[in-house]
């Protein structure tokens, strides 16, 4: 855990009707004290909706070498990277040679977070996804963290519903390839 960092608890009920994932979590955060709230929200989405057996965060920015959230099997092998916020491309293409599927997940413009990797060595860049949201979408909720939350999520047909803490929004989900 980060110096300084601030735990958040969610719990959050999902509903993942695209991959047939339901469960209840319940996830501690640890927000450190440059970390923004649509940033932290941005976490959180990627954990869920990547939620699986052997999901976790890594320890943060301290963790220079890990992405923000990672998956390892039961041997401990990293089966995905999953990066959240604008990661540049070489960290990409080492997330990419060391697990079999990467992911981004950002809160910003996606146009403005791929420019810097156009014409970038990406590993198997044209497999890297990059997904966002709607415009506004994470600012407007990260208005509604607290530090206990309540959350239902639910996907369905590459949509996301989400109740926060009473506040309800939805919004696409965008997904492009790295390259």
């Amino acid at each position: 855990m980060a110096i300084g960092a601030t735990i958040h608890t969610f719990t959050v009920q999902l509903s993942d009707v695209d991959r047939g994932v339901y469960d209840e979590l319940s996830i501690r955060v640890a927000r450190h004290p440059s970390e923004t709230d649509a940033y932290m929200l941005t976490r959180v989405l990627a954990y869920c909706l990547e939620y699986e057996e052997g999901i976790d965060f890594s320890e943060g920015i301290s963790a220079t070498d890990e992405p923000a959230v990672l998956v390892r099997d039961l041997t401990g092998a990293l089966v995905a990277w999953i990066e959240v916020g604008a990661p540049d491309a070489a960290r990409l293409h080492t997330g990419s040679m060391k697990a079999a599927r990467t992911a981004v997940y950002t809160h910003r413009d996606p146009d403005k977070v791929a420019a810097p990797w156009a014409g970038k060595r990406i590993h198997r860049g044209d497999e890297v996804l990059l997904r966002s949201f709607d415009a506004g979408f994470v600012e407007r909720m990260a208005g509604h963290i607290e530090r206990r939350s309540t959350a239902t999520l639910t996907r369905t047909e590459g949509r996301i519903y989400l109740e926060l803490n009473g506040v309800s929004d939805e919004t696409d989900i965008h997904t492009r390839p790295a390259a």
